[in-house]
């Protein structure tokens, strides 16, 4: 019999507990899980801060934390490219087989529903306090920033000095304006 395989696509600038419980949640439903990490050209910026590498490397250590079998993922580095409707055979050939999209983003619901694969809404754990924009204000603001993230992401972060990057990048972005 086939593996059934999804596919989830984030930024996640950082990876965060929300990402990790969204994962866990789609692996009841799927035998295999590809991650997408998007927008993987950016990096050093405000909202982009972290690299494609280090994205992985977060999530890899994440998933190892939680002990999901590594068997059962796949994690892609995805650059963006501005012409929708081609997206999604963008995303189709940096990746193995899927059958089924988990994506909160509408436009990517739409361009994946129109290619005839199935769109499903994956959960949003505590959308409020569980997002990237969240923990990288926190850590502009010197908030508690680690109770969001895996043990992972706070380790990653110490070994790249990444609070101290985005602060940087932050006052560089400031005295732009």
């Amino acid at each position: 019999m086939d593996k059934v395989r999804g596919i989830l696509i984030g930024r996640m600038q950082p990876v965060h507990n929300g990402h990790m419980e969204v994962i866990k949640r789609i692996l009841e439903e799927v035998d295999e899980i590809v991650i997408g990490i998007g927008s993987a050209q950016l990096s050093h910026e405000v909202k982009d801060p972290f690299t494609a590498g280090e994205r992985v490397l977060m999530m890899t250590q994440a998933l190892a934390e939680i002990d999901v079998d590594p068997s059962r993922y796949y994690i892609i580095p995805m650059q963006d490219i501005n012409f929708n409707a081609i997206w999604a055979s963008h995303v189709k050939m940096l990746t193995p087989p899927f059958s089924i999209v988990y994506s909160g983003n509408p436009l990517v619901k739409q361009l994946f529903a129109e290619e005839g694969y199935e769109v499903r809404q994956p959960p949003l754990y505590d959308r409020i306090h569980l997002s990237g924009t969240e923990v990288r204000r926190r850590i502009l603001e010197d908030e508690n920033w680690q109770e969001l993230v895996p043990k992972a992401t706070t380790d990653l972060l110490k070994e790249i000095d990444g609070v101290n990057r985005l602060k940087n990048l932050s006052v560089k972005e400031i005295s732009d304006i």
